[in-house]
């Protein structure tokens, strides 16, 4: 029965050191909007954002990335440094809910199936899909809600990561999100009707930026990597 014993828990430790095609974790870091109202900061969090994220390293260089983030977007026109927006004095606060599926590329080959420390720096992009309320200003300068809405978003990050154990790996990232919206800051309302309430420059749409770390747990079958 001993030797039984012994022999799973070799079993278990050798699945654990060697099995890491497959990563799970969470997302901790800020948020921080660029558009219309407020300062142009493209690296400013301001509000906490938390995600969870799931990684298919279908190689060394490449992995197969999901995340599901959310987080308060706000900005106010008197932490700008345009004296325009300072004297318009708007502001506002928007919640977000996204879903990114993408690419994640290394720099350098990052297997974690050989020993010793294991760090590159990485892009990761693909497509996203947030949730968000509609927004927009009535005459007296006054923000407003008009409806649930929905649109796509082009995530572009770029961040280092290191391994940090036999299963765990670290990274830090930031990511800009180029939206197909104008409409979370409210500076374009998505009704018709409240047109003539649109300012800023309507030929630019939202984005919006995630800043923070990843930690992963590493798991799964040991690859072939062999060409298909």
């Amino acid at each position: 029965m001993t030797q039984k014993i012994s022999l799973f828990i070799y079993l278990l430790l050798s699945t654990t050191l060697y099995s890491q095609i497959h990563e799970v974790g969470l997302f901790l870091g800020g948020s921080n909007y660029i558009g219309d109202i407020g300062p142009t900061t493209y690296i400013n969090p301001n509000e906490a954002a938390i995600g969870i994220l799931y990684k298919w390293n279908k190689s060394p260089r490449h992995a197969y990335r999901i995340q599901y983030t959310q987080s308060k977007l706000t900005s106010n026109d008197l932490d700008s440094k345009e004296a325009s927006r300072n004297l318009r004095g708007y502001n506002f606060e928007n919640n977000i809910k996204e879903v990114s599926l993408g690419l994640e590329f290394n720099f350098f080959d990052f297997n974690l199936h050989e020993l010793g420390n294991k760090t590159t720096p990485y892009i990761h992009s693909g497509i996203s899909y947030v949730r968000y309320t509609s927004l927009f200003f009535n005459t007296l300068g006054e923000q407003r809600q008009s409806e649930k809405r929905g649109s796509f978003a082009i995530p572009m990050t770029i961040g280092i990561k290191t391994r940090l154990s036999r299963v765990f790996v670290l990274a830090v990232e930031t990511g800009a999100r180029y939206t197909f919206a104008d409409d979370l800051d409210g500076s374009l309302p998505n009704d018709p009707n409240l047109i003539n309430q649109s300012f800023g420059n309507i030929n630019n749409n939202d984005w919006y930026v995630f800043s923070g770390v990843t930690l992963t747990y590493t798991f799964g079958e040991k690859p072939c990597y062999c060409a298909d």
